[in-house]
């Protein structure tokens, strides 16, 4: 028998760490040749740790969180045969550790104040908790109780009655003021209970990533939002038609497609919107490939598979791409090159997409468009009302970059476009 050190995968592209996010084995697992031992992450992409051998797990050198060096050891197995290290021999994890705080500056001790004897308090006696009343259910008193009540500001409804039908007398009002005087406040029984406990819930992997991707982008940009409304019947009832008529093994058209075409034509007529900008050199990086990251809800969290080049795909390329990515990044099988590049994003929250939303840019971006849920609504049309599909756009902008002016000339030109759906294939 003989012992085998795994250690942290290269996962190229000069990635020189990793963060651990899945154990799928303990100390003690016995473990075949291919089994998946972990997961660990970079930049948005798992990867999965397999096994080399068949063997027992012995060591595990890192905790879930843990951001692991590449090369160093972080798992050890009894293996038949020989293994690649010295049955015993030590071996040292390399972890990425957050920086020690700055140690406190204790202020010099106070001379400890006297206190002066108090006179003990009288003791307290609880009084009878408020009885369970129906809702809506007044509390029964006589008109002179409810007066002194209301004279002392008490709400009857919190009062124990120990009359006949749990009638409120002048005993039971004393007993609350003398409660009340005493620091005692009667509960109401509504026959529930306080939950006072607390999860602790370590932020890791993708939720982490996220974390500091947000919190990035939102101290870093100052955002402006733009919100316009889009009456989208006129798109909504040509997509309808093009799904009747797809062939076989074209992927099905939503709106995405349409808004990523109409995008791509307001793009060309203001590049500035299709760009990255790196705020600490100062410089704008504006791309001429307009590749549009696609904000996706998986089990996990959020990730932005990016459809590269959109102004070389057609309305059903685009469609198919989607597809691909989102089924990718809900398996979680998309590849690093798939979840990274794009220099502008499009969010939706689909059915769920609410009325108006203030989303977040996707740093170091200078644009993102948020999609709102399609609403039947009545419209003033030719002298009448008429019912239309309308739909929100909900987008942001860096506006260090992007004057407001030009986010409503960029976000009335996508607008124009989607409420006149032929106009997105007519060629400049």
């Amino acid at each position: 028998m003989g012992e085998h050190i795994i250690k942290m995968p290269d996962i190229g592209e000069g990635v020189a760490e990793a963060e651990l996010v899945e154990w799928a084995i303990e100390v003690g697992t016995q473990v075949r040749e291919d089994d998946v031992l972990a997961s660990v992450m970079t930049d948005k992409a798992t990867v999965e740790i397999p096994a080399p051998k068949d063997g027992k797990i012995l060591w595990l050198g890192a905790e879930i969180g843990d951001t692991v060096a590449v090369g160093s050891p972080i798992i050890r197995m009894e293996v038949d045969g020989e293994g690649n290290i010295q049955p015993g021999e030590t071996v040292e994890v390399v972890k990425t550790e957050a920086p020690a705080p700055e140690p406190e500056t204790k202020a010099e001790p106070k001379p400890e104040p006297v206190a002066k004897p108090t006179p003990a308090a009288a003791p307290q006696t609880s009084p009878p908790p408020a009885p369970r009343r129906g809702e809506g259910e007044k509390p029964l008193a006589a008109p002179s109780v409810r007066r002194r009540a209301m004279d002392a500001g008490v709400d009857l409804r919190r009062v124990a009655g120990s009359g006949p039908a749990g009638r409120i007398l002048h005993e039971d009002l004393d007993t609350y003021l003398s409660s009340v005087e005493a620091g005692v406040t009667p509960a109401v029984s509504n026959g529930l209970t306080a939950d006072t406990s607390v999860k602790e819930i370590k932020v890791v992997g993708l939720r982490r990533k996220i974390a500091e991707q947000m919190s990035r982008a939102k101290s870093r940009i100052p955002h402006i939002t733009y919100v316009d409304e889009i009456d989208v019947t006129a798109v909504e009832e040509l997509r309808e038609r093009l799904n009747k008529e797809r062939k076989d093994g074209q992927a099905k058209l939503t709106l995405l497609p349409f808004l990523m075409r109409a995008m791509a034509k307001a793009i060309k007529e203001q590049p500035q919107m299709n760009a990255r900008f790196d705020d600490e050199a100062g410089v704008i990086h504006q791309s001429g490939g307009m590749h549009m990251g696609v904000a996706a809800q998986t089990d996990s969290g959020l990730v932005v598979p990016v459809v590269k080049h959109v102004e070389a795909k057609s309305l059903r390329d685009c469609a198919a791409e989607v597809a691909r990515l989102a089924e990718a990044a809900r398996t979680g099988t998309a590849t690093r090159e798939e979840l990274s590049g794009s220099t502008i994003t499009i969010t939706s929250l689909g059915k769920l997409g609410g009325i108006v939303t203030t989303p977040v840019i996707n740093h170091p971006e200078v644009a993102i468009v948020g999609v709102n849920k399609i609403r039947t609504l009545p419209v003033w049309q030719d002298g009448e009302f008429v019912p239309r599909k309308m739909m929100n756009l909900s987008s942001s902008f860096d506006h260090r970059v992007i004057d407001g002016w030009d986010a409503a000339v960029f976000v009335q030109r996508i607008k124009g476009l989607l409420e006149s759906p032929a106009t997105i294939f007519i060629e400049d």
